[in-house]
């Protein structure tokens, strides 16, 4: 069965730092797509950061420059590298991972918070 999750959230101040981890088990992840998406309060869920299985990487224009993807196939892992935090990335943030033809399959959620 397969499992996701997420850890690394917390309260931190505007222009702080935080990185959040994704713990994966259950499948060969290698072959999946990684991402993290964050659900506002009050708002819709929206992609944060994609990594594939060959390690490209695509950002939403609003971390661009701030927050950073990566992945460890050889540990199931993948992190968000998130700096210059600012109190509209408030969210609670979600792992996923997808492949073709494959169900997709996500995390449980860690809140973020960025205020002073």
């Amino acid at each position: 069965q397969v499992q996701l999750v997420e850890s690394g959230g917390g309260l931190v101040q505007p222009g702080g730092s935080l990185r959040l981890s994704c713990a994966a088990s259950g499948a060969i992840f290698s072959l999946y797509a990684m991402g993290w998406y964050r659900q506002p309060p009050g708002k819709q869920r929206e992609l944060v950061a994609v990594i594939t299985t060959d390690s490209n990487t695509n950002y939403a224009d609003s971390v661009k420059g701030r927050f950073t993807i990566s992945r460890d196939n050889a540990k199931n892992m993948v992190y968000l590298q998130m700096n210059s935090l600012k109190p509209e990335d408030t969210a609670v943030y979600y792992c996923k991972v997808s492949r073709p033809y494959y169900n997709e399959y996500w995390g449980q959620g860690t809140q973020v918070t960025v205020s002073s």
